[in-house]
């Protein structure tokens, strides 16, 4: 009898250590992955590709209602500025009236970024340029297209004679409703975005 009592305590025993065992296993393994998150992507879920530690890239351009030679385009890293360049849009009387066109700036709102040139060609735009999507103004049916980050240079990034191939200063910040960077800015602006990601968007306030 005291044989049976042995064996039965020793199955007992044993049921429940096995029993903790598979609980000590299983438990922490069910809350790690309890978020449903990838283990591979950022801490804000953005998935890092080709350049490992940075996050999502985004341009912001916040317009100077008191000066529109005078305001500011934002490379933004996960919704803060990395990188700032003085900025202009927009030209004479009507500069910040975002339904002028070919004189007011750029409307708010969102903007796809089409692409990236050091070499375009355009009739007035040329070298370092960056293409947008096109929108409507304030209006609703006023639409705003051709639209562009530049400077003044020439195809291929040196100074011209012509003015709209040439900066000379201050004054060159005025647009037709593109944003304009000085040729150093948007050079070295390049230069980041080879070494960081090329943002993929723009964001319009102001």
């Amino acid at each position: 009898m005291r044989k049976n009592n042995k064996a039965r305590l020793t199955r007992i025993a044993a049921a429940a250590l096995a029993a903790t065992s598979l609980t000590l296993f299983t438990g922490p393994a069910s809350v790690a992955h309890a978020d449903g998150k990838d283990p591979h992507e950022g801490a804000k879920g953005t998935r890092m590709g080709k350049h490992s530690g940075i996050g999502l890239l985004s341009l912001k351009f916040v317009k100077n209602q008191a000066d529109n030679k005078n305001s500011r385009l934002y490379v933004m890293r996960d919704g803060s500025p990395v990188k700032s360049y003085r900025a202009g849009s927009g030209w004479g009387a009507r500069a910040t009236d975002e339904c002028a066109v070919e004189q007011g700036w750029l409307p708010n709102g969102s903007y796809r970024i089409g692409g990236y040139e050091r070499r375009y060609n355009g009739k007035l735009i040329k070298g370092y340029a960056i293409s947008l999507s096109g929108t409507v103004c304030k209006d609703g049916k006023t639409p705003r297209d051709g639209l562009f980050i530049h400077s003044e240079m020439t195809r291929d990034g040196g100074r011209g004679r012509d003015e709209h191939q040439r900066w000379d200063g201050v004054k060159d910040y005025n647009s037709n409703g593109c944003v304009k960077l000085s040729p150093d800015d948007i050079k070295g602006m390049y230069k980041w975005f080879e070494k960081n990601g090329w943002p993929k968007s723009l964001k319009v306030v102001g």
